[in-house]
């Protein structure tokens, strides 16, 4: 009898772990993700409870005076300590309290590039307790003051290089009063004043915490700015709780304060701010600031930085995957990669040749209140669906009709649950733990965003846009992203607002624009089905000198269609299903095709040998 109990409990020891490794094979996984969530809530609480109120700043104070001597910032072979860091944006915030046209707490927009006066600057804001708007710096002229109004910000703060782009809009700033300044120690343009030479004389003594005592958690910290199917680009708010939460996000991966992180993303990003710029603050690790991602340099700057930790958006990967192989492709420390919008089949190119390196790819949004991470490193997956995730972010994926751009609701006029296996809308239900803040100066894009009666009477979503379809392992995967707004170069491109950009230029009547996929490109590329004015004809060169001049490069439509008339719904919707499926194919198309050429600075005919050189890939777009 004993040994035959004895030989039950060594076959369950040897049994048991591999019938749930065969039925539930990622059960462990899963576990240490439940472990991990739940250490992130608890820190979270924690911190909530706090008083004084504990934000993102004090935690940054936390870390200098753990290890002050330590570089927090690395950039073009300069180092910043912690101490340099805490003490530079202290005379940053000083030198702002002398301007007379500034009080604390007043919002400010930052109009700056990737650099560390960025930084420092955001930190001497949190200090003083203003709310920071972070303004894409490529965008000029209507764009800009937009985006600088739609958050009533007093202040306005610019990178030397970006004086041009002030000028142009400085008529409008100096008439509602704006105070305009120039990270340049000397200035001779009226109504811009110069502010580094300000800094360096300020004091570096610390800002009395009075100065930021009327913040809560409710306090916007930061706006983000998302391009949205209204034409100019939203301003999400990112209240202080919010940017408290996203502290965890590099963390909760596993980066310690032993990680070098190299940031190449654009800071005014949510990526490259929240993930590559708070994540570091909560970890306490080094980053490697660059101003611009460069696939030529990404490699050997890991090498020369010993880089643990990258970021990535899909083009990114893909980007460094195109490069020549070289013998030294796996001669790196880097260990982690953490992104979105990466494919399977880039995915697989990259661990090949790129060595063992852990991709967590996960899905979130500026705005929204649901996100997942890819923990078990599924290829091609955005995340990995649980019960737990589940009642703490309730969200569904319903049935969404593409061509009336709708939900399809039931006789109940409640909407329609996407079974597994099939593509469905992401909703995600509007709660005190998951809340939606919206977006400033919009109530209207707030409320576009709000689903109401999604599987019962009175209840609130939010609606992401997004389309995802979840398999049967509970694996997430993202499809597409409905409504105008589609992306490239790891950019969300509005098509209306390029619609308007294209309309207010001469000979154009109409433009519908819309996104076109092209093979071994990530994203969707820009596309114009436009009619002319009646007598105009069309001119490429005028038509390329107005889309440089008002769009950021990634906007701007690779290819123009000229239409007799724009096709529209019996709502005056514009239709753009169809023009989407037929794509650029001048074989398939009778109407004439241009294609924009940067060499001759114009948009030229595009030919059935450069569409053929596209396809095949010899045309890199």
């Amino acid at each position: 009898m004993m040994i035959y109990l004895i030989s039950v409990i060594l076959a369950s020891i040897f049994i048991i772990p591999f019938a749930i490794k065969t039925l539930s094979p990622y059960l462990w996984l899963d576990i240490l993700y439940l472990k991990d969530l739940l250490r992130i809530l608890v820190t979270f609480v924690s911190r909530r409870r706090r008083r004084p109120f504990f934000f993102v700043l004090d935690r940054f104070l936390e870390q200098t005076a753990a290890h002050p001597d330590k570089s927090f910032i690395v950039f073009e072979n300069e180092h910043f300590s912690y101490t340099y860091t805490d003490r530079r944006s202290n005379q940053t915030a000083n030198a702002l309290l002398a301007q007379p046209g500034y009080k604390a707490g007043d919002t400010v927009a930052l109009f700056m590039g990737n650099e560390p006066a960025f930084m420092f600057t955001w930190l001497a804001l949190a200090k003083l307790g203003s709310p920071v708007a972070l303004l894409n710096h490529n965008i000029r002229t209507k764009s800009l003051l937009h985006c600088f109004n739609c958050c009533k910000a007093t202040v306005l703060i610019a990178a030397s290089e970006l004086k041009a782009a002030v000028e142009d809009v400085l008529p409008t700033l100096t008439e509602q009063g704006v105070t305009v300044l120039l990270m340049t120690k000397h200035c001779d343009s009226p109504g811009i004043e110069s502010f580094s030479d300000k800094v360096d004389e300020a004091s570096d003594s610390p800002l009395p915490r009075s100065l930021r005592s009327h913040i809560t958690f409710k306090s916007p910290a930061v706006y983000i700015y998302t391009s949205g199917t209204t034409g100019l680009p939203k301003a999400a708010v990112v209240n202080q709780n919010r940017l408290l939460t996203a502290l965890a996000v590099l963390a909760s991966n596993g980066v310690t304060s032993s990680d070098v992180i190299y940031l190449n993303l654009p800071l005014y990003h949510t990526a490259g701010f929240i993930i590559g710029f708070i994540g570091s603050i909560e970890t306490g690790s080094t980053i490697i600031l660059k101003r611009k991602f460069s696939a030529s340099q990404f490699w050997d700057d890991c090498r020369k930085h010993s880089v643990t930790v990258v970021q990535y958006i899909g083009e990114v990967m893909r980007y460094l995957c195109s490069k020549p192989k070289r013998e030294n492709d796996k001669d790196h420390k880097v260990k982690l990669a953490i992104g979105n919008g990466i494919r399977a089949e880039v995915w697989k190119e990259f661990l090949n040749r790129f060595g063992n390196i852990e991709v967590r790819e996960f899905y979130a949004s500026t705005e929204g209140n649901v996100g997942f991470v890819n923990y078990v490193g599924k290829i091609g997956a955005i995340g990995r669906v649980n019960f737990f995730h589940q009642k703490l972010f309730p969200f569904t994926l319903i049935k969404y009709d593409t061509e009336r751009d709708e939900p399809i609701r039931d006789d109940n006029g409640l909407c329609v649950e996407a079974p597994k296996g099939e593509t469905g809308l992401l909703v995600s239900k509007i709660t005190d733990i998951a809340p939606f803040v919206g977006y400033a100066q919009n109530e209207e894009q707030t409320e576009r965003k709000k689903l109401r009666n999604v599987l019962k009477k009175g209840d609130l979503y939010f609606n992401s846009g997004d389309l995802m379809r979840i398999d049967n392992d509970n694996f997430i995967y993202f499809q597409d992203r409905v409504g105008d707004t589609f992306r490239w170069k790891g950019e969300n491109v509005a098509t209306n607002e390029v619609s308007d950009i294209l309309t207010i230029s001469d000979g154009l009547k109409e433009a519908n624009v819309y996104g076109v996929q092209v093979p071994g490109h990530e994203g969707r590329i820009g596309m114009a089905a436009v009619t002319m004015k009646e007598g105009a004809q069309f001119d490429g060169s005028r038509i390329f000198n107005h889309v440089v001049s008002y769009l950021p490069s990634y906007a701007r439509p690779r290819f123009i269609r000229i239409q007799n008339a724009v096709e529209v719904t019996g709502t005056f919707k514009q239709m753009k299903v169809k023009l989407v499926e037929e794509s650029f194919d001048p074989g398939c198309i009778q109407d004439p095709l241009y294609i924009l050429d940067n060499e001759e600075k114009s948009y030229i005919p595009l030919t059935a040998q450069v569409y053929s050189s596209i396809i095949s890939g010899n045309i890199k777009l």
